[in-house]
């Protein structure tokens, strides 16, 4: 299972948030670079990084933040936050991004979203289904929508999709363990490879979580507030 430290970006600066609230933001570094640099100093390979301005703004904004991490580290960066055009995709990818992360365009425009799949290709487009109350949630979570997340990913599946990452919103940033009932009824109902997010809160919740079949886990305030040190996910790497 590959694990994967999380960067949220608020005005240049790593910030966590708590259930996607951004009243709730918390700066923990004022530098995003010294953090990744500390990852891969312990030996983690992969990182997610959140551009939550272009969340909210619909168009990427800190991908000067992206760049950097990408061409100080050899760190491969899964890029989310405000890509909602081709523009913003080219963007990314220009700036170093091994993979992005679609969740609100998927909702909104998917023929846009099925585009992207078709010229960037399986392994470079990942799926977010985010959900609160199993709900897809867009918008960097400030708008809620009908879509079952079962069925949302059951469905890009069938049009080729094979990397999501579900964020369980209640979860996320709560420090109180993992939706693992979800994840266990998504593997259960598709073949895709899931990327677990949200409410990581120790060594434990990563063990059930590849024992659940996940692909990958991203853990964020955990690091942040000392749950779990990055030697220790160094040793589950």
């Amino acid at each position: 299972m590959r694990i994967i430290p999380a960067i949220d970006i608020i005005n240049g600066k790593c910030v966590r948030l708590s259930q996607g609230d951004y009243i709730t933001q918390k700066i923990y570094n004022e530098n995003p670079l010294e953090v990744a640099k500390e990852c891969e100093a312990n030996g983690i390979r992969f990182l997610h990084l959140v551009d939550l301005d272009g969340a909210r703004s619909k168009r990427i904004v800190n991908y000067k933040v992206l760049n950097e991490i990408t061409s100080k580290t050899n760190l491969k960066v899964d890029f989310g936050g405000g890509l909602k055009s081709n523009e913003d995709i080219k963007i990314a990818f220009d700036n170093g991004a091994s993979q992005i992360t679609g969740g609100s365009i998927a909702v909104a425009d998917p023929s846009l979203f099925m585009e992207w799949l078709a010229i960037y290709g399986t392994e470079k487009i990942i799926l977010g289904a985010d959900c609160n109350n199993r709900k897809i949630a867009t918008q960097g979570w400030l708008n809620s929508s009908e879509l079952d997340v079962i069925e949302f990913i059951k469905e890009y599946e069938q049009k080729g999709i094979h990397y999501v990452i579900s964020t369980d919103i209640s979860k996320d940033g709560m420090l109180q363990g993992t939706s693992n009932e979800l994840y266990v009824e998504i593997l259960n109902k598709t073949k895709i490879k899931l990327i677990a997010s949200g409410g990581v809160s120790s060594i434990t919740d990563l063990k059930l979580l590849k024992e659940i079949g996940c692909e990958g886990a991203i853990v964020g305030k955990a690091i942040y507030e000392k749950k779990i040190t990055l030697k220790e996910l160094s040793k589950l790497c």
